[in-house]
């Protein structure tokens, strides 16, 4: 039997609802402040806390429920005569249901210019610690922190007189999934403030890691149709990013599309002017810079025809109409743009089955951490972010590379740094032309990415993510007509590969850093 209740919210979604049916059911209500206030204005009877605990809410409302009053009543366990006993004698009556919610700490952190003061009065205290109080005594009191949940409530309770156990323990779980949730957004926020005051970054990765995301949706499943897949979105500012982009057209997307979409999206970012990105199973399939978008479109496009075919396409302009056209004409998965013009918009759309996204890109924004799980843990490093100065690329060879050339390495390296390794890219007019991916060692990529290019080797430069072990890249490469080669040295072996350069008239720049990409 449900004798009192105590009521406290922030999110008043449903609450005088609930306060009104919990009345009709004969139960009392304790409340507080602003909740208090609105249930009496909408005709619902409610006790202050202060009336219950003999004191006043102090602090500006900072102090309110923590009283042995509230938590006496919450935490007796009723089959327990000694707690019977002691909570009769010192006055306090047992809480039979708590309906609490926390002060909106997530929403405070995520308004443009909040100041570290206002993060910090909108860390709830009390209220966590009704939860627990309650969540810990589930068997004796019903806790509830989400108003979807009322309904199910008052259901139990006015067909059953009271909520069965397995609901009271589900309640529970989702109460502490809930303050863990809370807690780990307010310690994340505190370290990354702290961090970023601080002049040196040490400390960097906390002793204990609790990461915390905030699901977006359940996917109809995984990577294969038998594996069950959601899809969480972290906390903080996600503009620029898969998890923020807007869906204006097109069907669900599917765990692949999305990890398919993020590969996308990170190697269309890295370019200034006008690209075109085709990605197949998180690798580039093409990539290509044009004077405006739709130069760049058809360049990729024809760079590779077939693997485009059924694809993912990211665009750093907005898409035309003239773009859009040309988009129409191919089989593609999502086109991933900053914005679509209103005729280009209404012809994609068309396409039923086309998922047309939106996504913020005049800002590049990067996850704070890059997480790896493992079979027992999870690996945690910085994104890589890192790259080179321009001014600071070394020639290795007699021969320096021609503007041109530097043009196209620079492009390479770009795109390089977005495939699998062992990766090598080849690429002529800021176009690829030849792409090797994934293999156990360097020679194999490089030959896959000439057979891919065939004639088109010829004249072109090529990038590789990593250092040369031996000279057998360079050989293949001039026996294919590559002209320049950019690749980050620091092999024991780097002057067998810089004489075979020198000796087939290649120029070969260092630039000092590696990009794997496992």
């Amino acid at each position: 039997m449900i004798r009192r209740a105590l009521i406290s919210v922030s999110d008043k979604t449903g609450i005088v609802e609930f306060a009104k049916a919990l009345k009709e059911l004969g139960v009392e209500i304790i409340s507080t402040g602003g909740t208090a206030k609105l249930l009496s204005e909408s005709g619902v009877e409610v006790i202050p806390v202060s009336e219950v605990t003999g004191f006043p809410e102090i602090l500006d409302g900072r102090v309110k429920t923590l009283h042995p009053k509230i938590h006496g009543g919450l935490l007796a366990l009723r089959e327990n005569k000694v707690h019977m006993k002691q909570i009769s004698e010192l006055g306090i009556e047992p809480i039979d249901l708590v309906a609490v919610n926390l002060y909106p700490f997530k929403q405070t952190i995520e308004k443009p210019g909040v100041t570290f003061e206002e993060a910090i009065e909108n860390i709830d205290i009390g209220g966590p610690a009704m939860l627990r109080s309650a969540a810990k005594n589930h068997e004796n009191v019903i806790v509830i922190c989400d108003p979807e949940d009322y309904e199910v409530v008052l259901e139990e309770l006015k067909s059953k007189g009271d909520v069965s156990r397995e609901l009271r323990r589900r309640l529970a779980l989702k109460v502490f999934e809930h303050t863990a949730h809370y807690d780990a957004m307010i310690s994340d926020y505190l370290r990354r403030t702290v961090l970023a005051e601080e002049t040196q970054e040490k400390d960097i990765f906390p002793k204990n890691l609790t990461l915390t995301f905030e699901k977006v949706q359940d996917l109809r499943y995984g990577e294969n149709p038998h594996q069950k897949a959601a899809f969480y979105r972290e906390m903080g500012e996600i503009s620029g990013t898969i998890a923020g982009a807007r869906k204006l057209s097109g069907k669900e997307l599917s765990f692949n599309n999305i990890n398919d979409a993020d590969a996308a999206l990170s190697l269309v970012l890295e370019f200034d002017e006008p690209c075109a990105v085709a990605i197949k199973h998180t690798n580039p399939c093409a990539v290509a810079c044009g004077r405006d978008l739709h130069e760049a479109l058809l360049k990729a496009y024809e760079a590779d025809p077939v693997s485009i075919f059924g694809g993912i396409v990211a665009l750093n302009r907005t898409v035309d109409i003239k773009t859009a056209e040309e988009l129409s004409k191919i089989f593609l998965e999502i086109v991933i743009a900053p914005e679509f013009e209103p005729d280009a918009l209404e012809l994609l759309k068309a396409k039923k089955n086309l998922r047309l996204l939106e996504v913020e890109m005049k800002g590049r924004k990067y996850t704070r951490w890059d997480l790896k799980r493992v079979s027992g843990g999870i690996l945690v490093q910085d994104p890589d972010v890192e790259d080179f100065d321009e001014k600071d690329l070394k020639v290795v060879t007699r021969r320096a590379p021609t503007p041109e050339e530097m043009k196209d390495l620079l492009f390479a390296w770009k795109v390089v740094k977005h495939v699998k390794s062992n990766a090598i890219v080849l690429a002529k007019d800021k176009v690829t032309v030849g792409i090797g991916m994934g293999q156990v060692n360097r020679i194999w990529p490089t030959q896959q990415s000439i057979a891919w290019a065939k004639d088109k080797a010829k004249g072109a430069v090529l990038a590789s993510d990593a250092f040369f072990p031996f000279s057998d890249v360079v050989e293949t490469a001039a026996a294919a007509g590559i002209t320049a080669i950019i690749q980050p040295g620091g092999s024991v072996r780097d002057e067998d590969s810089i004489r075979a350069a020198d000796e087939k008239g290649i120029a070969m720049v260092f630039t000092g850093i590696r990009h794997f990409r496992h």
